[in-house]
């Protein structure tokens, strides 16, 4: 009853984790931009992404390790450390996006400018991390995150093309902007597919005592939560095309965005909007700042779990306590959020290889996976798409941040 009970609240908390800054933007940008034209790529994102959750929960319930701890144990520490530093520099960035979205979420509910709430969100942030156990935190913002299914009501309300949605969802090439359009599939793969979610998962086994017997509930929620989450990104793009395209208002902002409620919702849109960005960007931060501490502490061997008294893991809690600081003061900065997280997003793809490729040497060794090991095929699609999003990120990248 328990692995019931685990299935369905991982399926359904599943949207918390997924709808945040990074795939709101991106799919409100794509949508305003390209029309459904960038369907494909969501899609595309959403089935790697669950490919990868699938073998972060399998390598923690059959090794009892998390992806940190076994790449740490099977290549060395000294492995870690260009992945590892730069994984916290894009990590501390797109933590700062989220708490700037969360702020700009607050503003316009109250107009007061959005600088103003980034240090009270960013304390929130840290009291939900010193006060809650892994369940509450998890579960608890996953649940409040139901509010993002807002996006497919509201596509759903404008009763868009079904043929038109179907066949966006095959790659086809753009008629203007050749390099935009490639910038956005990059940014939808790096927005989806962060690598910190992969090692956040398999601590979260953890620390739920998934077990060996348990890998179809894992299954279940990876391949069928990933995908509800999907569904909601992909009512981001459909919502902003409909809407957005026509009226040639182009996403600069997410004030901007927040415009795509209006015809489904009226006069509720802007705060269903700042909801679903709020809770969305909120939820994304703390996940991202738990992860930082798991992934210090397990590099380096120390004590760590959010369901230990903080005062036995100490350095667990100095470490998510540094980056959440550090990410504070990149966003007192005064950065565009909107901006900080398209950089964030895109350059997370750059560095993708550096975190997947060793996954799967990991998940082809019988040590770590023992009869569990993953297929070739798998293998080399995963490693395939990989490399090739990084190829195109470090092309992209700089010509669409060089104004190309």
């Amino acid at each position: 009853m328990s692995a019931i009970v685990d299935l369905v609240l991982g399926i359904v908390t599943s949207i918390g984790g997924f709808v945040e800054a990074g795939s709101i933007s991106t799919a409100a940008q794509a949508g305003s931009e390209f029309g459904l034209q960038l369907l494909w790529a969501i899609a595309a994102a959403t089935v790697m992404l669950a490919l990868l959750v699938e073998m972060s929960g399998r390598l923690a319930a059959v090794s009892r390790r998390s992806l940190a701890a076994a790449v740490r144990e099977r290549f060395g520490v000294h492995f870690q450390i260009v992945p590892l530093t730069a994984e916290l520099l894009i990590d501390v960035l797109l933590l700062a996006a989220e708490i700037g979205g969360a702020a700009i979420a607050v503003k316009l509910l109250t107009g007061i400018g959005f600088q103003w709430w980034i240090l009270p969100i960013g304390l929130v942030a840290w009291l939900v991390l010193w006060l809650c156990q892994f369940g509450v935190i998890e579960y608890g913002l996953g649940l409040l995150g139901l509010v993002t299914l807002a996006f497919v009501a509201a596509a759903w309300k404008l009763e868009p093309n079904v043929s038109a949605v179907g066949a966006s969802l095959i790659p086809s090439l753009p008629t203007h902007h050749h390099t935009r359009y490639a910038f956005l599939a990059v940014s939808i793969l790096g927005a989806t597919v962060s690598p910190y979610l992969l090692n956040f998962y398999a601590s979260g086994s953890i620390e739920e005592k998934l077990n060996e017997s348990e890998l179809w509930v894992n299954r279940t929620t990876a391949y069928v939560g990933m995908c509800f989450g999907g569904v909601v990104s992909m009512g981001a793009l459909v919502t902003s095309a409909a809407v957005l395209q026509p009226r040639h208002i182009v996403v600069d902002s997410y004030e901007q965005a927040a415009l795509m409620f209006v015809p489904a919702f009226g006069r509720w849109a802007v705060t269903l909007f700042a909801a679903s960005l709020g809770i969305g960007c909120f939820g994304a931060a703390v996940e991202l700042a738990l992860n930082a501490g798991y992934t210090f502490a397990q590099v380096f061997g120390w004590s760590w779990g959010a369901n230990k008294p903080r005062r036995e893991a100490a350095r667990f809690t100095a470490a998510f306590t540094i980056v959440l600081l550090a990410s504070v003061a990149v966003g007192l900065i005064g950065f565009d959020p909107l901006r900080l997280t398209m950089l964030s997003v895109a350059l997370t793809v750059v560095i993708m290889p550096l975190v997947v490729l060793p996954f799967l040497v990991l998940m082809n060794d019988e040590k770590y996976v023992k009869k569990h090991t993953s297929g070739v095929i798998g293998n080399a699609f995963l490693a395939l798409l990989t490399v090739l999003g990084a190829l195109l990120a470090l092309v992209v990248v700089p010509l669409e941040l060089l104004g190309g």
